[in-house]
């Protein structure tokens, strides 16, 4: 009878890289539940991760001999048919304020200069051994945008979207672990001090023309970013409309809610034992905070490059390390940064313009990746 018992359940079918991956899963729940590192996020993918790790029966399987496939065969087409992503991204724009961009256009700069991560380890990656779609996806860690990760390497390469899905949201979750160092290293006490002037008043004509005209160039110019450009500021058009409350309440909270639950569990479904525990995983992970870093540092750096061309140095360098598209958790941390050096500054919104841009940013040079390199 015990046999006949043990023969019926999967205990014989875990394996040390199943174990190995539990605890793997029970980190994320660390970081997501003790540190509140991105916990909306970190807590899906490790259900997702901890489901993929054990000998589950008819959870992904495909459809077969006329019988229905599993339930993450089907809510993974949600990532495999890249509808997911955007969907965050109309979440995102109907939550963010575009207005700093807008008063302050120079910090368009800043959100571009922060995308030098992106193509420095785009460099780095096929310099020692992955292939250009590969190379692409790693790169893209660098913007510290979750979505347009998943969704390019869902495209270029959907055997890495589990590592570089959990390198992106575990990159963003560690921005204030990250960034003070570097933002510390590359600024003098003197610059942490700088006041920024306050921001003008942005009417809603002017949000509203903002959001066309993004809308129109960046799909002329990069046709790839169409999704993720044309759902992000159809949300921000929603919002400063004024006309549609309903929508943009839905967009911000019950759909974006809903497709991160669903975003999540499917990226960790992909973490099985097999694919991640290899040394290429490692490398991606190591990859990815370099490619972070140097964003960071590269933002920073058109900030100081900006003053040493402006005699009145009225830019706080420290905004520049929010060009990278953690919203808003870059900017918070860059007016975190900013007080420590004089409590009475306040950088908050100022960082908003180049977060905004990064996210713009971000999006355009996957659009731009996935133009180059699909099919290759």
């Amino acid at each position: 009878m015990f046999e006949a018992l043990l023969d019926f359940t999967a205990i014989d079918a875990v394996t040390p890289q199943m174990l190995l991956m539990w605890v793997v899963c029970g980190v994320l729940v660390y970081l997501a539940v003790a540190k509140q590192f991105e916990p909306m996020l970190l807590l899906p993918i490790a259900v997702g991760a901890l489901l993929a790790n054990l000998p589950t029966a008819g959870l992904t399987n495909p459809p077969e001999d006329g019988h229905a496939g599993g339930l993450f065969y089907y809510l993974s087409q949600g990532i495999d048919l890249e509808i997911y992503p955007p969907l965050i991204f109309l979440g995102v724009g109907a939550l963010t304020d575009f207005g700093p961009v807008i008063a302050n256009p120079r910090t368009l700069l800043l959100g571009a200069g922060a995308q030098a991560g992106v193509l420095i380890t785009f460099l780095g990656a096929y310099l020692i051994g992955f292939t250009p779609n590969e190379s692409a996806s790693i790169g893209i860690i660098g913007g510290a945008d979750g979505p347009t990760s998943i969704f390019i390497s869902s495209k270029l390469a959907p055997e890495l979207v589990g590592p570089i899905a959990v390198a992106a949201y575990s990159y963003m979750a560690l921005v204030p672990l990250i960034q003070p160092p570097i933002m510390r290293l590359l600024t003098t006490d003197e610059e942490r001090k700088i006041r920024m002037k306050s921001l003008r008043k942005v009417s809603k004509l002017e949000r509203l023309i903002f959001s066309f005209a993004t809308l129109i160039i960046c799909i002329l110019i990069v046709p790839s970013a169409s999704a993720l450009i044309s759902m992000l500021m159809l949300g921000n058009i929603l919002r400063e409309s004024g006309v549609v409350e309903r929508l943009s309440s839905a967009a911000q909270n019950e759909l974006i809610n809903i497709i991160t639950i669903f975003l999540g569990t499917c990226v960790g479904i992909t973490m099985d034992g097999e694919t991640f525990l290899k040394p290429s995983t490692l490398s991606i992970l190591a990859m990815g905070i370099l490619a972070f870093s140097i964003s960071t540092a590269s933002g920073l750096l058109i900030a100081k490059l900006m003053n040493l061309l402006s005699p009145n140095k009225l830019i706080n360098p420290l905004i520049g390390a929010a060009g990278v598209s953690a919203v808003p958790m870059a900017a918070r941390v860059a007016q975190a940064e900013g007080q420590r050096a004089d409590p009475q500054n306040f950088l908050l919104m100022h960082a908003m313009g180049p977060n905004v841009a990064g996210v713009i940013g971000t999006a355009v040079v996957a659009g731009y990746f996935i133009a180059r390199l699909s099919g290759s």
